[in-house]
């Protein structure tokens, strides 16, 4: 991996996309530490300080915002609304025929696909904004900080649209920033800010967790998470790059004077096909009773049960619940993005067939199998993963920002993987040497 960088800054046009990259990065993260107007900035630091690590509900999506969600800056929201607004347009391809008609004429129904996503996304950032200064304005973003009710002194209307207005800003300010990486830069755009993101909490979470250590001054807890993120990440990288391969065959076609086909590939089936989105959404749909116990009023029997039994991340209910849907996301997100019937007709159409398989429906069966068997290992290995950061509470007493939890290690593997890759392929068409030396 080194070694592609080392090679990329030696070559003129690769090196001006690195360094375009690295410029967008430093202004993201510049963006992350400033403040919107209304807010006061001692108490938020001094509620932070509060908190030491433990985020709470709002901790998947603080991770997401590197840390900006809690600091209340104009990066707050972060990537978040366009990852939502994106996987909603996915989901909702499956059921709307406009959007399925749209992703099959090409470059220009995916053109108009984004643009829904954007403007799903400046919605999403419109909600998301309202409710974190709504929860802000409350004192219910620090539950237990003592100055958590100043944090917006001034509450008039003016001052929170105001509010709402510079994050949903900040929200299209960051999609802008990622589509320019893609467009200018090297790797994807949304991938990469989501990997500086994530990648930015990992140091200040160690540390806490050496603070908080008491064997060799925090030293011996602090080389085991090390390596312990080390093994995981060999094991994300051996399960990511694993694919079940599926030989298919092109019969020969005479078409005049000439033949075509008669050419031999395969289907990539990957175990872990549906990527880290089934861990995103079990937690979002965990977060969400907590987050109505804590808004609703009184001390009813249903709150106590949840507040007992769905925010404390060690708790075994919690953890099965985690587990199980993990493992059923990770089912319905392979079904809802790999079509076996739409694989099997294009393969008959162009004269493709499995050996040993019909064309046509057995195909489709066959792989619809296929992709069963090898999704069971892929959601279990998704949900032990997941539930590192629940071991090391049980195990270290540390805090639920675990630095190597298991959505952060799936994003960074994975991001990581395919810049990499991009970057190979395009030193290797600057590089090749042909048939003839």
């Amino acid at each position: 991996m080194l070694t592609a960088f080392a090679r990329a800054f030696r070559t003129p046009d690769l090196r001006k996309k690195l360094l375009f990259t690295l410029a967008i990065i430093v202004v993201y993260r510049v963006g992350t530490h400033i403040p919107i107007p209304g807010v006061n900035y001692k108490a938020v630091q001094t509620c932070v300080n509060e908190a030491s690590g433990n985020q709470g509900l709002f901790g998947l999506v603080n991770m997401f915002s590197g840390g900006a969600l809690l600091q209340i800056t104009i990066f707050a929201l972060g990537i978040m609304p366009y990852i939502t607004a994106s996987i909603i347009l996915q989901l909702l391809t499956v059921v709307i025929p406009r959007l399925e008609a749209l992703k099959k004429e090409g470059s220009a129904g995916t053109t108009k696909i984004t643009q829904y996503t954007r403007y799903l996304t400046v919605a999403l950032a419109i909600l998301q904004g309202t409710g974190l200064v709504a929860t802000a304005r409350s004192g219910a973003l620090f539950s237990g900080c003592t100055v958590a009710s100043s944090i917006v002194p001034d509450q008039a209307i003016f001052t929170t649209i105001t509010m709402v207005i510079c994050m949903t800003a900040g929200t299209a300010v960051v999609m802008w920033l990622g589509e320019l990486i893609t467009d200018r830069g090297i790797g994807n755009g949304m991938s990469i800010l989501m990997f500086i993101s994530i990648a930015a909490t990992f140091p200040s979470a160690l540390w806490a967790i050496k603070k908080q250590g008491t064997l060799a001054g925090g030293w011996i807890e602090f080389g085991t998470v090390i390596a312990v993120g080390l093994i995981m990440v060999a094991l994300v990288v051996f399960v990511e790059q694993a694919q079940r391969r599926i030989p298919v065959q092109y019969a020969k076609r005479m078409i005049g004077r000439r033949s075509y086909g008669g050419t031999s590939t395969y289907i990539p089936l990957k175990v872990n096909q549906a990527g880290v989105i089934p861990v995103i959404f079990a937690s979002s749909l965990l977060y969400i009773p907590a987050l109505v116990a804590q808004f609703a009023g009184g001390n009813s029997g249903w709150k106590q049960w949840i507040s007992t039994n769905l925010t404390k991340g060690d708790h075994p209910i919690y953890i099965t619940l985690y587990f199980l849907l993990i493992v059923f996301f990770a089912f319905f997100y392979v079904a809802i993005s790999f079509n076996p019937e739409e694989v099997a007709d294009n393969m008959k159409k162009y004269g493709g067939f499995i050996p040993g398989i019909r064309a046509g429906r057995p195909t489709a069966e066959y792989l619809s199998y296929v992709l069963n068997r090898i999704t069971w290992p892929g959601s279990l290995y998704l949900g032990l993963i997941a539930l590192v950061p629940t071991m090391a509470l049980v195990g270290f007493g540390a805090s639920q920002n675990f630095p190597f939890g298991g959505t952060s290690i799936l994003i960074i593997v994975g991001v990581g993987l395919e810049t990499v890759k991009q970057i190979e392929s395009q030193l290797q068409q600057r590089n090749y040497e042909g048939f003839l030396r």
